[in-house]
């Protein structure tokens, strides 16, 4: 009996530490599940006026994106919103919710990071930030955008590239929808087996947060069951938040539709207050 128990113990332990192995090598696919996808024309899905765009990265990787260009006639130069779209998401999947969430006298960009839709690459930490910076850069040398008027907006994972340019760049504003606290605290909440040193990625959004000087709304669904909603309080308290909006019944990913018209409405009042 006791050689049985042990047998299992010694196969219990070579199977937790192979997990451990496979997690610690595979870290960022695991992170990073990017969903891989021909990105098709704006025009396609109901932008007449959208460019489909390519932007090179300071480290040479070629990634997708969208730029379009507000509704109004406002004439240029014009604010702009960077979008930065969560986990297994791409640029064109979004179409509804840009349509429904860009302000009329705004342009946005939208980009897929290295790795996602047809963009080069594999996604990795600091890729997302060299992506995000491309985007920046994209946006602030079009003659048509107003650099010093640039505000960004990320959901979930992209709150983290979202903030990482608010502690680099002139940032006007920053809307933050079900942002996580950082990877560890992840980790704990899904992992919790997992020892804490195995857990290499930073992705701190606490941390940035604390630094940043840009005006702060968070949305975040009461019922996140991904990203809990203690994340979104503390990213908003150490961020010194305008406003965490809290939808009631909403989770990780349909905070968009249970939001409905007040989350544009704030959404669009925090943007025309501070791009102005």
């Amino acid at each position: 009996m006791t050689a049985v128990i042990l047998r299992i113990a010694i196969g219990v332990v070579i199977v937790y530490v192979a997990l451990v192995l496979i997690i610690w090598v595979s870290q960022n696919k695991l992170a990073f599940p990017a969903p891989r996808s021909h990105l098709p024309a704006p025009n396609t899905l109901g932008f007449p006026d959208g460019e489909k765009i390519r932007i090179i990265t300071s480290d040479s990787i070629e990634i997708g994106g969208w730029y379009l260009p507000p509704r109004d006639s406002t004439r240029a130069p014009h604010p702009a919103l960077i979008w930065f779209y969560g986990n297994m998401e791409t640029v064109d999947v979004l179409a509804p919710i840009y349509r429904n969430l860009q302000p009329e006298n705004l342009g946005l960009l939208a980009i897929n990071y290295r790795g996602y839709g047809d963009s080069e690459g594999a996604a990795t930490e600091e890729g997302l930030y060299r992506d995000g910076e491309a985007a920046w850069r994209y946006l602030a040398e079009r003659p048509d955008v107003d650099s010093t008027r640039i505000a960004v907006y990320g959901r979930s994972l992209g709150s983290v590239v979202a903030l990482y340019l608010a502690t680099e760049r002139n940032v006007r504003a920053v809307i933050l929808d079900s942002p996580f606290s950082s990877a560890r605290d992840m980790a704990r909440v899904h992992y919790r087996f997992l020892p804490k040193f195995l857990i290499r990625l930073s992705l701190d959004n606490v941390e940035r947060a604390s630094r940043i000087q840009a005006p702060l709304i968070v949305f975040h669904g009461t019922l996140d069951r991904i990203a809990p909603v203690r994340m979104g309080r503390a990213v908003a308290e150490a961020g010194r938040a305008l406003e965490l909006v809290l939808i009631e019944g909403a989770g990780h990913n349909d905070t968009y539709t249970v939001g409905g018209g007040e989350y544009q409405a704030k959404m669009h009042a925090f943007l025309a207050e501070h791009l102005q």
